[in-house]
């Protein structure tokens, strides 16, 4: 089966709604290896490996996100060459970085 790697910053109302849990267990509901993470600014950060249909089930449950939630945007974007090759034995929560990583 082919693996895919994607990476996705989640913007709107996604901080204090149970953004990053519902993202764990919707993405362990599809399958889905990474993880989920705030950012100081107020988005949402998702690291995602899973089959392709997985990933466009679990990218188009990010547009929506859980019932408190209100989403504006999800921008996705390729991860580095090779990230796929090592994809993640679970889907974990992260801890807020104390800077943003992602400009």
């Amino acid at each position: 089966m082919t693996q895919l790697a994607r990476h996705y910053l989640v913007t709107g109302k996604v901080q204090r709604v149970y953004f990053r849990q519902s993202t764990l267990t919707e993405a362990e509901t599809l399958g889905i290896t990474g993880w989920v993470r705030n950012l100081p600014d107020g988005r949402v950060e998702v690291s995602a490996f899973g089959s392709p249909q997985a990933l466009e089930r679990f990218e188009s449950w990010l547009r929506i996100g859980p019932e408190m939630a209100h989403v504006e945007k999800v921008d996705s974007v390729e991860p580095p060459a090779g990230t796929a090759d090592n994809p993640p034995i679970s889907f974990t929560l992260l801890p807020t970085p104390t800077t943003d990583p992602v400009g």
